[in-house]
């Protein structure tokens, strides 16, 4: 009888040694971080979307484009070419969130100023206004590094249709004007895929770190 006791003994300490293992593997599977999603239009507030896509729920991209920068310099995708990108939308005078949105900006290209593989681009929303002059007198003005971050300008109709069938990032203005935006405060994050993977309050303080959060998750994905 004592011999049966002492084998159970041994018994019990590798059963319970195995079940730490077991248990510990499958912790560790459950837990794996799941990557971050990829936005699709027919995903998102139809307000932001184009009528002509809002059905769209597979493939969608960050279309080609071609505008010009706080410099006078050519911008295109290619400048974002294996990058990942932090786009929004804004306005140089404007005085209620974009100076704020602008300033939270300002603290996502400080976090990221010694990494090659994150950039920013700013899309004005009122071309007519903002000149490269303007962009660039705002740029000083806001502690923009030209080198991460570009400021642009150009034709409005390839700026309203970027915002609305590409980035899924602006309202109308609801009167019928052709190509007429209201900005709103979202930040999109962008990979290297030029698919959108992360939408963010660009007024709060929340929103931004998570955006920071985010980003390094993405990176990840690239290692």
């Amino acid at each position: 009888m004592l011999e049966f006791f002492k084998d159970y003994k041994y018994f019990a300490i590798v059963f319970s040694i195995l079940s730490v293992i077991i248990l510990t593997t499958f912790y560790n599977i459950l837990k794996v971080e799941k990557p971050l999603p990829i936005y699709q239009p027919a995903l998102v507030n139809y307000e932001l979307v184009d009528s002509t896509i809002q059905h769209r729920k597979k493939y969608h991209k960050i279309a080609d484009f071609s505008l010009i920068n706080q410099n006078g310099k050519t911008i295109t995708q290619e400048d974002y070419k294996d990058k990942i990108y932090v786009a929004d939308f804004f306005f140089t005078t404007c005085q209620t969130i974009c100076p704020l949105m602008t300033d939270n900006m300002h603290i996502v290209q400080q976090k990221t100023m010694n990494d090659g593989d994150i950039m920013l681009l700013s899309h004005t929303v009122t071309p007519e206004i903002d000149s490269v002059a303007q962009l660039k007198k705002y740029a000083i003005e806001k502690g923009v590094n030209d080198a991460k971050w570009n400021l642009v300008t150009g034709d409005k109709k390839q700026i309203y249709e970027l915002a609305r069938k590409s980035y899924l990032a602006v309202k109308t203005d609801g009167n019928g004007d052709e190509y007429d935006m209201i900005h709103t405060e979202n930040f999109m994050l962008v990979d290297k895929k030029r698919q959108i993977r992360g939408f963010y309050d660009g007024t709060k303080t929340e929103d931004i770190q998570r955006l920071l959060e985010e980003i390094e998750k993405l990176k990840k994905e690239y290692k």
